[in-house]
């Protein structure tokens, strides 16, 4: 017999564009291959579209990609998402970064899940190279016809509608209609990953919300920027901001390669969660 303790469940969840790869999924590939546009003329039409209809920005980038879509003759389809999502760029050490971090986490007595929760388009994240390392992807969707064509959003995720998949992972909810176990109150610890168990990663102005709910409920938000960027003002203003506001509690390169400042960081954060649940236990004897 062995009394070794059950590793705890703990969790990252993750933003996608801008936190695991570079810039918006839609814009590597689909927009100018697929859709025939740039990223810049897209993305106006959509700040266009938004500001005359006074209308939510994830559900206008959607529907314009059905209407551009079906206006070539070229509908969206869930393999045709996946196709191009499997051309996404990721950022420097992002394929090797799961295994490592699982790894630490394991040495640590934390079982360790990865989620993520984006304004992006699931099917496409369910398209990259690293699909499989997440317990679970909460991301913008549409819903198919008989034929396999998308015919409209049927999950559409903005900056504060994440904060919700962020109860449905602290609570155990796998989906996202279920609403009665989401609103359900469960005593913070009893929950299946307790917020002081789960880091938050997110690259910026969507993520404030979630990052600042988060901090709220005891758990850890990290904001990371890309490094190729970082001559630019608005994104040292950015930075400046988080840290200012205290939105964050570090803000770090979107760098994952071992020895990196967010690798050091989520150890770190890892490392704390270990000492503080050995800390729990022992009190509870």
């Amino acid at each position: 017999m062995t009394d070794e303790k059950p590793r705890l469940r703990t969790a990252i969840v993750y933003d996608f564009d801008g936190t695991l790869a570079p810039g918006n999924i839609q814009e590597h590939s689909l927009i100018p291959e697929h859709l025939k546009t740039t990223k810049k003329e897209f993305w106006d039409q959509v700040y266009a579209e938004k500001t005359a209809h006074d209308a939510d920005e994830i559900l206008v980038y959607l529907h314009l990609m059905l209407r551009q879509a079906e206006k070539l003759g070229a509908p969206l389809t869930r393999a045709l998402l996946a196709d191009h999502g499997a051309k996404t760029p990721l950022f420097a050490g992002v394929q090797e970064w799961f295994d490592r971090i699982d790894q630490h986490a394991a040495e640590r007595g934390l079982a360790l899940e990865h989620y993520v929760v984006s304004s992006g388009n699931e099917e496409m994240i369910l398209g990259t190279s690293i699909a499989s390392k997440f317990e679970k992807v909460y991301a913008s969707r549409y819903r198919y016809d008989e034929q396999g064509r998308a015919e409209w959003p049927a999950i559409s995720i903005n900056y504060t509608s994440k904060t919700q998949y962020l109860f449905r992972i602290n609570k155990g909810v796998d989906n996202s209609w279920e609403h009665e176990p989401v609103n359900r109150w469960i005593p913070p610890r009893e929950r299946p990953i307790p917020f002081s168990r789960i880091i938050y990663l997110g690259d910026g102005d969507t993520d404030i919300p979630s990052m600042k709910m988060v901090r709220h409920q005891q758990g850890h938000s990290v904001a990371v920027f890309d490094p190729d960027r970082w001559a630019r003002r608005e994104l040292q203003d950015k930075v400046y901001n988080l840290i200012a506001e205290d939105r964050a509690h570090f803000v770090v390169p979107a760098d994952y390669t071992d020895g990196s400042q967010l690798d050091i960081t989520i150890k770190g954060i890892l490392g704390r969660i270990a000492r503080d649940e050995a800390g729990y236990r022992g009190a509870r004897k």
